[in-house]
């Protein structure tokens, strides 16, 4: 069986919720709960890289990958959900971020470098 046609994130919103309506599981999704869950399946997504050299992580066979793949749908779909429930737009979201980041992190002083913006130079 094929998955579900999802292309965009309003459809995986609306599938996932009825994923869990089917289920009676709306009573578990609590925001908490959820969040806990999104933890837990972000820790997973570690797993397939754990010992791996940065050229290895960035090389991985199909097995790897694929293990990869399901880790990232998991967080995905808890992602979703959780701001399915407290009405937060994920793209809408992320675009105010890339923003806030954009101010922080001013490319002419973070370019080529891993510094925390606390940690940039400074305009005097």
């Amino acid at each position: 069986m094929l998955p579900p046609d999802i292309d965009t994130l309003d459809t995986l919103r609306e599938r996932i919720r009825a994923f869990a309506e089917a289920r009676d599981w709306t009573r578990y999704h609590t925001p908490k709960n959820l969040a806990m869950a999104l933890t837990v399946e972000a820790a997973e997504l570690q797993e397939p890289f754990q010992w791996l050299t940065p050229e290895q992580s960035q090389n991985l066979n199909p097995a790897q990958r694929e293990a990869v793949r399901q880790e990232i749908a998991d967080v995905l779909i808890y992602l979703t959900r959780l701001a399915d429930l407290l009405d937060i737009d994920l793209l809408d979201a992320a675009a105010h971020k890339l923003a806030i980041n954009a101010r922080k992190y001013p490319v002419d002083k973070a370019r080529g470098n891993a510094l925390k913006y606390s940690e940039l130079p400074q305009d005097d």
